[in-house]
């Protein structure tokens, strides 16, 4: 007995974990037929969870079954497990229906006999075996019924029919809805519980034409309504009073949330999905009528279900067709945008090489602009000094032939005046005498010196750095500049002639070139020196 209570506190855990997962119209809510069908696309991804909580939930049952010694309670447990493989797995339901028909001879309970010739037709039907289905029903005493199996020997009569129907493509199919239709009423004429008997009558008045009678029904049923099982076949049925009616989004809408509860509650005999995908194939949304038969197909195959097999097959290949040529359309679109982003990717390649090409250029001749600025800036600057060298000597020269013309009228007036006072030999001695002329060069030359090194002022210093240590010229103590100094300063002025440089310094033209030659001996650049010197 402890067992079976586990059982049930098993089955009960499972069962509070459906209602969580149940679609929103459970709770009140309304939610978008966009919202719907992401939240069947994500419970479609998430199918195999569930299966695992079922597998989890049969292994329980299982191992209750394997453990207990009861007869009666392991006949139980197998009816628990053949209920949850109905519609899971009907090999596997098959299997417990044969255990359990092994322990009809130690329970000794006709009623259990009967029931279980119920339940092989049941899944049998499922299983598309409809011959041995009507073999089964045909064993059953319908004299030793009590109300609740003689209901469920209903349903499974009816359903057998209705299938048959659906199967049938000849005249006999109208046969099998008239006894569809009396065994429908043979339940409503039976069923005592007011819920179940509304869902039954709601399917009987959308067969009747009355969808507006069922919808009101089914609504008035929701109401407050917490019974989940009943809930998805309202739901189914609100589907397929909307769909008589020709309003295909309401028909969505309900069917959407009788998937989600199919695929939550672990099924894989089903119809709700393979409708919802021949809607979303009218709709023009391919991909999710190619995703829901997919789905349909392989839970039928997994579950044993011939019928539902059949009802995908008849149309999934039209699907799958429509599909692949989407795909295949969509894999042309990605082949041309490829194609038209490879020759873009390329013509901006070289556009690109282009204009690296026209920048490096660009560059070059930024470097060269700037070369030359560079060029022009030091002509300009040497320019400047050149000016500059001018404007000093040409105003030193000036001033100096004033004074030389001031100092020469003093010098003729002295003389005169020793004429007039007939001092001659005075006169003869200052005129033999070179002291004047003396004198006179060696003012010239300090004016020289102060105008060169005011232009020049680091001269001595850059000249002796082109100079070995024992080369190094400074003025001696009295000189502003030395005679070999003063040489090399006129060359640096761009008097580079000998004779020239004789002439202004009064020496012969011998000296000069000792000189020259004496001072280039020592330089550390022999061959370049001179004209090292006119850039300094």
């Amino acid at each position: 007995m402890n067992q079976i209570n586990n059982m049930k506190n098993t089955i009960y855990s499972l069962f509070l974990l459906l209602l969580s997962i149940l679609p929103a119209h459970a709770s009140g809510d309304k939610p978008t037929i966009k919202s719907l069908l992401k939240e069947l696309d994500r419970t479609i991804s998430m199918k195999a969870d569930f299966h695992k909580q079922r597998e989890h939930e049969i292994d329980s049952i299982r191992k209750l079954a394997h453990a207990t010694p009861s007869p009666e309670e392991k006949y139980h447990l197998y009816s628990s497990l053949y209920g949850i493989y109905l519609h899971y797995q009907a090999d596997s339901a098959l299997h417990y229906l044969e255990k359990r028909k092994a322990l009809l001879p130690s329970l000794q309970n006709p009623q259990y006999e009967n029931d279980l010739w119920i339940a092989r037709a049941e899944v049998l039907g499922i299983m598309g075996l409809y011959n041995e289905v009507a073999a089964q029903l045909e064993q059953v005493r319908r004299d030793q019924l009590d109300n609740q199996t003689l209901l469920y020997y209903y349903y499974t009569c009816r359903t057998y029919y209705g299938w048959i129907a659906d199967y049938t493509r000849t005249d006999e199919r109208h046969k099998y809805i008239e006894k569809t239709n009396a065994y429908r009423d043979s339940i409503l004429s039976l069923t005592t519980n007011q819920l179940d008997h509304s869902v039954v009558l709601a399917d009987k008045m959308i067969v009747d034409g009355q969808a507006d009678k069922a919808i009101e029904l089914i609504n008035k049923e929701l109401e407050g309504l917490d019974n989940q099982e009943s809930l998805v076949y309202l739901l189914y049925n609100l589907s397929q009073a909307y769909a008589q009616k020709g309003d295909t989004e309401k028909q969505i809408y309900y069917l959407a949330q009788t998937a989600i509860a199919d695929l939550k509650a672990a099924k894989r005999e089903y119809i709700s999905l393979q409708k919802l995908a021949l809607l979303m194939f009218e709709k023009g949304d391919i991909e999710r009528a190619y995703k829901y038969l997919s789905c349909s197909m392989e839970d039928a195959v997994a579950c044993n279900a011939r019928l539902r097999s059949v009802e995908v097959t008849e149309f999934f290949p039209i699907v799958d067709k429509v599909y692949k040529l989407k795909i295949e359309k969509e894999k042309q679109i990605s082949r041309t945008l490829l194609i038209s982003v490879s020759f873009l990717s390329f013509l901006l390649l070289v556009t690109i090489i282009y204009l690296y090409r026209q920048m490096k250029k660009l560059s070059l001749m930024r470097k060269a602009v700037s070369a030359s600025n560079e060029q022009l800036q030091e002509i300009n600057k040497e320019l400047s000094q050149a000016s500059k060298i001018k404007e000093e000597y040409i105003a030193l020269y000036l001033n100096q032939c004033v004074i030389y013309l001031d100092k020469l009228d003093t010098y003729r007036r002295s003389l005169a005046k020793l004429a007039m006072a007939s001092k001659l030999d005075d006169l003869f001695k200052t005129i033999k005498s070179e002291q004047f002329i003396r004198d006179e060069r060696k003012n010239f030359y300090n004016e020289f010196d102060k105008s060169f090194l005011k232009l020049f002022p680091h001269f001595i210093k850059s000249f002796n750095d082109l100079m070995t240590e024992e080369g190094k010229l400074s003025p001696k103590s009295g000189e502003i500049l030395s005679t070999e100094l003063r040489i090399f300063a006129l060359i640096r002025l761009g008097i580079n002639d000998s004779s020239n440089i004789a002439h202004f310094l009064g020496y012969s033209l011998a000296t000069v070139y000792s000189y020259r030659s004496k001072v280039r001996s020592k330089a550390l650049d022999k061959d370049k020196f001179e004209e090292l010197v006119a850039t300094l």
